[in-house]
């Protein structure tokens, strides 16, 4: 099991934060895509961050978009159409978006609209 599996995803919401806020995104595009991802409104990522959810248990209450699939391309290295743990997927995906989001790319295009 990895190690990302078990740390909170409140302790690493604040980088996504950080790392889109730099790039001259917002704190709320952040959330939306993370909601189009996993169905969490902003109550249920508020509950989230403040129950210190891991990853796993953030991932297993996730209603994951049925569009999610179409996220492809490179992440630390790995391709995250190829990644067979389906844990370690839905982290990379997460992860390609926030990426996509702090490099400009406009949001239809994240949201694979």
């Amino acid at each position: 099991m990895s190690r990302i599996f078990t740390v909170t995803f409140a302790s690493v919401y604040p980088l996504y934060v950080t790392k889109v806020e730099k790039k001259g995104r917002t704190k709320a595009e952040l959330d939306q895509v993370i909601e189009w991802l996993t169905g969490f409104g902003a109550a249920a990522l508020k509950d989230h961050l403040a129950a210190g959810t891991t990853f796993e248990d953030f991932f297993a209450e996730a209603e994951l978009n049925p569009q999610a699939s179409a996220i492809t391309g490179v992440v630390c290295g790995v391709r995250v159409e190829n990644i067979d743990d389906p844990l370690m997927q839905k982290i990379r995906y997460l992860d390609k978006l926030v990426d996509e989001l702090a490099k400009g790319k406009p949001m239809d295009k994240i949201l694979r609209a």
